[in-house]
């Protein structure tokens, strides 16, 4: 590694923080409507940011909703082109009473950067930033660059598909660059090549007109929530397979090269148990728990309310119920297919005593990725560097949906270099990021785009 890298970024080390403490501090929640103009405020962060850096026509390009940050430095026209791709908007924080500290206060503890956001995604997106102002106030530069760092990511990117469409000849380029995925350890890097996809629903269960007294009524009115209890129980059978009709017809089969692949991985069963504070594993029959996260679909209910849930005691059967349900699906499934076939069983289940509406929130299609691109090559050599061991190609069980849209709207490949752990918690309350994850993660990039050029 270039010395003059290390040098910069340990001499530079605590204004890279204190700019990120900045940006985590700016609670940019996408799916609340009370924190609008905090969304602007990010991205105009952001845009300034990318400026200092050396970026050029920096600026927010307006979309149906939240705006995109744009911004490109072109070197050479016959240099290649990297486009850098991340998303500035976060998850909500509930429940907020698990939270050791508020979570829009960034602190450090144990080494790791406490607050929402800080590696999903805006710890690894700010990594980007960091990478490109290194080489451009270096001179080493050997790529032009361009951003795009959206607002929407955490609500399904509503707006992406129609800005890449507008926009395919600003966006064009050789390589789409993200960092928004994670590593196996420190020990044992990682390249993501494989992602779910997803289909997210909200289901609705109506019974009577209005909540019943469940003395006058108990036992003669179907209750909504017993009823949404007993139809989920039914989309798992006994091995923990989903029951959908038609579900599994189009994924791959799991070979034996695939699971002596996973069989490699470093993986403690008795870590991973102690880490999530679970007694024992669980999931479908014959897989094992690496291969149920990465190359099996799964069905889960991320949600489930109705009735009184209020302090103390309240005798109702409740008007409705409501669930919010979720499937992650494996290559060569698609989204808005499984999402037909879960809305027509799902209303199958129902008795004649209630009616039911599902309503499809968002989706996205997996995404795999070959291993002897030059991109892939590159990113693995730069791994290698930083963290002296060769990175296994690894299958993700999370999912970016707009991965896809990239390649089929732009038309170029995408590469996941991330740098967050399982125990970074994102999505969850006291979400972290390991300040050395950090730091190594902008080393990494900036090898990266030394072997790409």
């Amino acid at each position: 590694m270039n010395p003059l890298i290390n040098a910069y970024i340990q001499s530079n080390k605590d204004r890279f923080l204190d700019e990120l403490f900045s940006l985590l501090r700016i609670p940019s929640i996408s799916s609340s409507s009370e924190h609008q103009e905090d969304m602007l405020k990010t991205a105009t962060f952001l845009k300034d940011k990318l400026t200092e850096a050396g970026a050029e026509k920096a600026r927010l390009i307006s979309t149906e909703g939240f705006p995109v940050v744009y911004a490109e430095r072109i070197i050479n026209p016959n240099y290649p082109t990297i486009l850098v791709y991340g998303h500035y908007d976060v998850q909500s924080i509930e429940p907020i009473e698990l939270w050791t500290n508020p979570p829009f206060e960034p602190i450090i503890k144990d080494g790791k950067i406490y607050a929402r956001g800080a590696d999903d995604d805006k710890g690894q997106m700010y990594m980007q930033i960091k990478a490109f102002e290194l080489l451009n106030k270096n001179n080493l530069l050997k790529c032009n660059v361009k951003f795009m760092l959206e607002g929407e990511e955490e609500i399904g990117s509503p707006s992406l598909d129609n800005f890449c469409k507008e926009n395919k000849e600003l966006l064009k380029t050789d390589i789409i660059l993200v960092s928004d995925t994670g590593i196996l350890s420190m020990e044992n890097p990682a390249i993501t090549v494989g992602l779910r996809g997803i289909s997210y629903f909200e289901v609705e269960v109506t019974g009577p007109n209005r909540d019943l007294h469940s003395g006058h009524y108990g036992g003669a009115v179907a209750n909504p929530i017993n009823i949404l209890c007993d139809m989920i129980t039914k989309l798992h059978d006994a091995d923990n397979k989903i029951t959908i009709p038609g579900f599994y017809d189009d994924v791959i089969i799991v070979t034996d090269e695939d699971k002596n692949e996973y069989a490699k991985f470093p993986f403690n069963i008795e870590e991973y148990k102690n880490e999530i504070g679970i007694p024992a594993i669980y999931g479908e029959k014959n897989f094992t728990t690496l291969e149920r996260t990465g190359i099996r679909p799964a069905l889960d209910v991320n949600g489930i309310w109705g009735g009184h849930i209020g302090e103390g005691s309240k005798t109702v059967i409740p008007s409705k119920a409501f669930a919010k349900i979720s499937m992650r699906i494996v290559p060569n499934q698609k989204a808005e297919n499984v999402a037909l076939l879960f809305e027509n069983y799902f209303k199958s289940l129902a008795p004649e005593a209630v009616n039911v509406k599902v309503s499809y929130f968002h989706g996205g299609n997996p995404f795999l990725s070959p291993t002897n691109t030059k991109a892939y090559i590159a990113a693995s050599k730069a791994y290698e560097d930083v963290f002296g061991k060769k990175p296994l190609a690894y299958r993700g069980g999370g999912s970016i949906p707009i991965i896809n849209l990239f390649e089929e709207t732009l038309g170029a490949k995408s590469i996941l270099m991330g740098f967050g752990l399982e125990s970074d918690a994102i999505h969850s309350p006291n979400e972290n990021f390991p300040v050395i994850n950090f730091l190594k993660g902008i080393e990494t990039i900036t090898a990266f785009y030394n072997y790409y050029s």
